[in-house]
């Protein structure tokens, strides 16, 4: 079974809100966005279910807190993550009261950002696939199987193929676009959001990546378009 997966934003800043937005996207298949915490708790409503709720604290009409409160009425084990402007310990407290799984601090620091949310879709995509007893293996080609629920790659003799934070980042991303190439341009988005970084440093990172793999790769190349996992 192909999990699907859904989550909703819920931000008042035009500029975190389309920076998150970007990033989620990348990640789960359906990114519902709102731009205040009643707008939030209506789409919640019209809209469930939701698998993950990433939600600002400080916004007008409703706080991410005050719709976290109002939603868990309706769904006790609802998934959040929360951002919030300041390392404000009373919120902070509050939200683990709440059972926010996630917690992050403005201004975003996007490997941060990345790694809760990796973190988070897998725990998510766990609990999907218990409920329809469906393991969460992607065969790659005949040697080697990722396995997105622990983010691992495997060898088919069961091998562990160690990867570093951002070869596992560019192999996600290859997966996530799996049989669509991926140009070079997205990938990097993907992997340093708005950085500067040059195209040496991508093909070293992908020749790193490439060489882990080199007993039966399965990354393809096409010329001035970009990479595909055929």
């Amino acid at each position: 079974m192909d999990v699907k997966t859904r989550v909703m934003l819920v931000e008042d800043e035009a500029t975190a809100r389309e920076i998150l937005g970007f990033y989620l996207g990348t990640l789960f298949d359906e990114v519902l966005v709102a731009k205040d915490g009643k707008e939030g708790l209506d789409t919640f409503l019209s809209h469930r279910p939701i698998d993950l709720i990433l939600t600002d604290i400080r916004m007008p009409h409703l706080n991410g807190l005050e719709m976290i409160e109002a939603i868990k009425e309706h769904q006790e084990d609802q998934k959040f993550i929360v951002v919030s402007a300041h390392k404000e310990e009373e919120l902070l407290l509050r939200s683990i009261n709440l059972r926010v799984i996630g917690y992050f601090v403005k201004p975003l620091n996007i490997d941060t950002v990345m790694e809760i949310l990796q973190k988070a879709k897998a725990e998510v995509v766990r609990e999907k696939e218990k409920l329809h007893h469906t393991p969460a293996r992607v065969a790659l080609n005949a040697t080697y199987i990722y396995d997105a629920s622990s983010e691992l790659l495997y060898h088919t003799n069961g091998t562990l193929i160690p990867l570093s934070k951002k070869e596992l980042l560019l192999l996600q991303a290859l997966i996530n676009h799996k049989g669509k190439i991926l140009p070079v341009s997205e990938c990097k988005a993907y992997l340093w959001g708005e950085e500067e970084v040059s195209d040496a440093t991508f093909r070293t990172l992908m020749k790193r990546l490439r060489d882990k793999i080199s007993a039966d790769d399965f990354i393809l190349s096409r010329k001035g378009q970009g990479y595909i996992i055929a």
